[in-house]
């Protein structure tokens, strides 16, 4: 089986003889449903696949769709001009490199159809082309924009250039609802849907289809989908890792499954890891190692505060719609991303968000460890690693060694206050153990008290901030943290630790 891995034309595609999930039924309901719409799902979804799908059937070519969905439906097959927007693989630090493609883009098309004068601006040159594909054509014009907002993410921190690339581009879009007798059909993509100043303030005629429950699956694989077209593959991705298919499908769910679109939204999988993980025939974290967009960990960094649970985030639905300012939207912003998703509706307005798969939850903890000790993602593994190996073979004296030697090679000054830091990094090294699957992590009465288990140890941990371990030891005893576990088989270790201010790190732990 040939998978699509990289491929983003149609044409290629199909003619490459590449396994191919059909979702021209989906299509062909979009375009017959209205003119203006908007799609927003992560990067490596298969948005430009997608769009370069509606650039072959706006083409009138019967022949890449033959056998598919719409074949049944369609009749008439017609041929318009196509405007192609392609933002994506193009570099938008400089001043002037939006100006630049879009120049790039527009004299094209002038050149395609006998431009020669024409207005001196970017958004005026384009309304004469839509006009003039009009003319000289007979048909309305089809607009397609992939990755929309990559000339605003890239400039996180460049907020002069990031408004000008936003005015811009309001402008540009604002041209197709002037020119909108001209105009068939027109879809943007992008993994954000951007709110003040938006870039689609003057196109307020634009339907957004990213959180409807009839377009939820219209980019990934849902389950469905992975049985009907890949059992086969399964059954061999299960024999090379010494698996049975149905632990195979379990495992593919864990790792890869568990996004969803809409209120009433099936799971959807990650596309590119799937596909990578039957392709190469093991498992990994394919799509988070193309890399995490530099815009989130630097918000990340800016905003400082209390990491939040992100297994347990509450969320009104209305407000995954749009991104009003990066640092008031941060959970927006992870959920349109890909990093969190819809995991239960508590309302018409509310809803749960949490990790879509271990894939995300794995290696976004990763980074917020790396992010808050100021080490690389791979060293915070290990250190995890060597924590779960200490935990694993009841050597609590070593854990604690270890424990402060990854405070005192931290960097403070990223987190900014304290107890803060502090609060961030145990806690995100204690999920880190638990969704590793070698220690199991709860809170107790205070927020700062963990319960870490594996089959053979139990050990509950208490701080104190420049106070004392003996302190930190007594609370546990006094409220009766250990209550629990007086039946358990398990031996117990009760660990009370104090954590410095003077030092910024752990001054003294006792263990009983």
């Amino acid at each position: 089986m040939k998978y699509p891995l990289g491929v983003q034309t149609f044409e290629k595609l199909r003619n490459g003889g590449y396994v191919y999930i059909d979702k021209t039924e989906l299509m062909y309901k979009l375009v017959n449903e209205g003119v203006y719409f908007f799609l927003g799902r992560p990067r490596r979804f298969g948005k430009s696949l997608f769009v370069s799908t509606l650039e072959a059937y706006f083409s009138g070519r019967y022949d890449l769709f033959e056998g598919l969905a719409v074949s049944k439906e369609e009749t008439k097959w017609e041929k318009y001009p196509i405007l192609h927007l392609d933002f994506s693989g193009e570099n938008y630090l400089e001043e002037d490199a939006l100006k630049t493609v879009l120049n790039r883009m527009l004299t094209e098309w002038e050149t395609e159809y006998g431009i020669v004068d024409n207005d001196n601006t970017l958004s005026g040159r384009f309304a004469a082309i839509i006009k003039s594909a009009y003319i000289k054509t007979g048909k309305k014009v089809v607009i397609l924009v992939d990755e929309y907002d990559k000339p605003i993410l890239d400039l996180y921190d460049n907020t002069v250039l990031e408004d000008d690339n936003r005015t811009l581009l309001k402008a540009f879009y604002g041209v197709m609802k002037k020119q909108d007798r001209y105009i068939q059909f027109a879809f943007l993509t992008g993994v954000t849907k951007l709110g003040k100043v938006s870039v689609f303030s003057d196109l307020n005629n634009i339907t957004d289809i990213s959180l409807r429950d009839d377009y939820c699956s219209i980019c990934g694989i849902t389950e469905q989908e992975l049985h009907q077209t890949f059992d086969e593959e399964v059954g061999v991705l299960a024999d090379e890792n010494g698996m049975t298919k149905d632990e195979c499908y379990t495992e593919l769910a864990q790792q890869y499954d568990g996004y969803h679109f809409s209120r009433k939204s099936v799971g959807v999988y990650n596309p590119y890891s799937l596909l990578m993980a039957l392709q190469a025939r093991f498992f990994n974290d394919f799509w988070y190692e193309t890399g995490t967009p530099t815009y989130l960990i630097k918000i990340l960094k800016e905003i400082g505060g209390t990491i939040p649970d992100l297994n347990e985030v509450l969320a009104t639905f209305s407000s995954l719609g749009k991104i009003e300012v990066y640092k008031d939207d941060i959970i927006s912003l992870l959920y349109q991303s890909g990093y969190l998703t819809i995991k239960e509706v508590l309302s018409i307005r509310l809803v749960k968000l949490g990790y879509p798969n271990m894939e995300v939850q794995r290696r976004f903890t990763e980074d917020l460890v790396s992010l808050y000790m100021g080490i690389t993602s791979k060293e915070a593994s290990i250190y995890v690693e060597q924590f779960a190996t200490d935990l694993k073979r009841g050597d609590a004296q070593s854990f604690m060694e270890r424990m402060k030697a990854f405070f005192d090679g931290g960097d403070y000054r990223i987190a900014g206050e304290k107890e803060l830091y502090f609060q961030n990094v145990f806690h995100t090294v204690c999920r880190m153990l638990s969704l590793a699957g070698k220690a199991e992590e709860a809170t107790s009465n205070g927020r700062l008290d963990y319960v870490l288990q594996n089959p053979k140890y139990v050990y509950i941990v208490e701080f104190k901030y420049d106070g004392s371990a003996a302190e930190a030891l007594k609370q546990i005893n006094d409220k009766g943290y250990a209550d629990p576990f007086k039946k358990d088989s398990r031996k117990l270790f009760k660990i009370g630790v104090n954590f410095s201010s003077e030092t910024r790190s752990i001054s003294e732990w006792v263990i009983e």
